[in-house]
């Protein structure tokens, strides 16, 4: 059911691939809440995925850039907003890679220009982001900017390696440049800490679907779905949440509040069971 929570709204949504991906979720959910979008990202993401197919069903703007490029995002909110014949509203940030994950490096044997490289794409392309819609004066007060974080950002879980890292700058971003944009201009920054859920970038960290799985179990509610995340985002950008900002907002069914689920115990205790029968 549709709310026009979004109606008059206008937007940028980055890194949308294909129906796996949460931004593609996102980008759906805002043209049902009544949004207009500008869909981007890289040009060879786009040749890749299917965000093409999306682009012309929908029949909104796809302009290709990479988020490590200021010149790059330049253009793209120029553009954008020659399109919107305005300013933006809202920006999803869905944007996470890394090589040191893809190429199977250990995090005590990390390759450190990998390293650099999936700091640049994970977090520092967010703080780009930032800086150079505020320079251009590219979003109207009381909009909303919305990046995708994760709990390794503050616990460690196995094999998610130096993705962690970058989350945990990606959510300093959102608090540092949160205070300056709110204060100067009453833009919003906020990340959220979605449930591991299987993705494209996600389906490359090593035993991500034990991880997903771990998590299903020990979370009260399950799971959070990349389409129950898009919901969230709407929540994020519509003028319902107008004061929350800098926040890192967990979504992912209460798992970042527990220590040991009643199903975890059962499964521990039933591990020495084995043992003693040996």
């Amino acid at each position: 059911m549709a709310y026009n929570l979004l109606k008059g709204k206008k937007g940028i949504i980055f890194g949308a691939l294909n129906e796996m991906s949460i931004a593609w979720q996102v980008a759906e959910k805002c043209i049902e809440e009544g949004a207009e979008i500008v869909l981007t990202n890289t040009p060879i993401s786009i040749r890749m995925g299917d965000i093409q197919e999306f682009a012309e069903k929908h029949q909104v703007p796809l302009i290709p850039a990479d988020a490590t490029n200021v010149e790059d995002l330049v253009r793209l909110f120029q553009e954008s907003m020659k399109h919107f014949g305005g300013k933006v509203d809202f920006i999803l940030h869905s944007v996470a890679m890394s090589l040191n994950v893809r190429k199977k490096r250990s995090y005590d044997d990390l390759d450190y220009d990998f390293l650099q490289k999936t700091l640049d794409i994970s977090a520092i392309s967010f703080h780009k982001v930032l800086q150079t819609a505020k320079k251009l004066d590219a979003m109207n007060e009381w909009g909303s900017v919305v990046a995708l974080s994760y709990v390794a950002a503050q616990r460690t879980m196995y094999e998610y390696n130096d993705m962690a890292d970058a989350k945990a700058m990606l959510e300093s971003i959102a608090r540092s440049f949160g205070y300056i944009y709110g204060r100067e201009k009453r833009i919003r920054v906020n990340t959220i800490s979605q449930s591991p859920t299987m993705t494209t970038a996600g389906s490359g960290i090593k035993g991500f679907d034990s991880l997903v799985d771990f998590a299903d179990r020990m979370s009260p509610l399950g799971n959070a779905t990349a389409e129950e995340c898009a919901n969230y985002c709407i929540c994020l950008f519509s003028d319902l949440t107008r004061k929350i900002t800098m926040q890192n907002l967990y979504h992912d069914g209460g798992f970042s509040s527990m220590g040991m689920s009643y199903r975890a115990m059962h499964q521990y205790n039933k591990s020495f069971e084995n043992d003693d029968k040996k």
